[in-house]
């Protein structure tokens, strides 16, 4: 098991975060492309999937893809990005994923620029 299988149990292929979100799967696609969502393939065949908790009520989490544009700036990889976001950090408290979802972009964004320098 990965270390993302370990930090996310809920995963979303395409058509399904299409759904999820009211829009067609190419939009999806580029939301991919525009950095405003995260993929990576899994199983076998290897299907794009997304973290199903970087949706929440039929959009993409509030912050989230300026966060996802900090830290790649920062250097990370879409999976270590997603470590990242999804790991418990005891001095935030909590997943940053999870402020995010609540709109608490401040803290976690100030840390992800951080990490940048």
């Amino acid at each position: 098991m990965s270390t993302l299988d370990t930090l996310i149990s809920d995963w979303l292929n395409l058509p399904d975060a299409a759904e999820a979100l009211g829009v067609e799967v190419s939009r999806v696609r580029r939301l991919i492309d525009d950095g405003a969502l995260v993929e990576v393939r899994r199983g076998t065949p290897a299907v794009r999937h997304v973290p199903a908790e970087m949706i929440i009520d039929g959009e993409v989490a509030p912050h989230l893809p300026g966060t996802i544009t900090v830290l790649r700036d920062a250097g990370f990889s879409d999976e270590e990005l997603l470590v990242w976001l999804f790991t418990e950090d005891e001095t935030l408290p909590g997943r940053p994923i999870d402020h995010l979802r609540r709109g608490q972009r401040g803290e976690v964004r100030r840390r992800a620029q951080a990490m940048a320098f």
